[in-house]
């Protein structure tokens, strides 16, 4: 079963990403650049992809709600982790072939594929998700005061020195926030069924459209920079 809340928030957040990538862009090429502050290019991206990952967490409920068989949902998150996971490979790969100085080593792909399958053994829990969560997410914001003469350790949260990408979502701080999404996952949907009251807006159009986006958020992730790019070379600014 599927809550048309959950693909209309994850269609916000693709909607919210394409809005800043898109104005990242045109200013990394020096076209147009947003005046925009602090807020815009350091917080809102944080936020995009912290919704997402989120998200994420409380997916991964309604699919063991959906599911019920711990062996067959173990077996189909693992495959789907890894999948994502690839996608991610292939996004590191593409990015140091355009750009060999700042391309992506792990960035969101990475971090939600492999969260996936960290996550795996945490179904079990409630209020625990929560508190650990919550631990995680808190070194993680420690850890990133600090960088480390290693890059070994990059996709847990130690930041490698002089090393500069355009993505980086490290386990450590990220990984908490899928935790935490688990926790009111199982708090707000139970059997199939929410927990809480919610009009019905499923068939309001602009809903609709959102939520479509929702659902196919991670085709429209691995589109929608690639297109940009192609038109602006047809337009002549590249």
């Amino acid at each position: 079963m599927r809550f048309w809340e959950i693909d209309f928030m994850r269609g916000i957040a693709i909607i919210l990403m394409v809005i800043f990538n898109w104005s990242y862009t045109l200013k990394y090429f020096n076209i147009f650049i947003p005046q925009a502050g602090w807020i815009f290019w350091f917080l809102f991206p944080r936020f995009i992809a912290g919704l997402f990952i989120f998200i994420a967490g409380i997916s991964l409920v309604l699919s063991y709600n959906h599911i019920g068989n711990i062996k067959l949902f173990n077996q189909k998150n693992i495959k789907r982790g890894l999948k994502i996971f690839g996608l991610g490979l292939l996004v590191t790969f593409v990015t140091w072939l355009l750009f060999p100085n700042e391309f992506i080593i792990f960035g969101i792909l990475h971090l939600i594929g492999l969260s996936i399958i960290l996550a795996l053994p945490f179904m079990k829990f409630k209020k625990l998700n929560l508190i650990l969560g919550s631990v995680i997410f808190t070194i993680g914001l420690i850890l990133q005061n600090f960088t480390f003469d290693f890059p070994w350790l990059l996709w847990l949260g130690f930041y490698p020195t002089n090393m500069v990408t355009f993505d980086y979502f490290p386990l450590l701080p990220w990984f908490g926030i899928i935790l935490i999404g688990i926790y009111f996952g199982k708090l707000l949907y139970k059997n199939n069924k929410r927990t809480f009251k919610i009009s019905d807006l499923s068939n309001y159009l602009n809903i609709k459209f959102v939520s479509f986006l929702g659902k196919n958020s991670l085709l429209i992730y691995l589109m929608h920079q690639p297109l940009l790019i192609l038109i602006l070379f047809l337009l002549g600014f590249l």
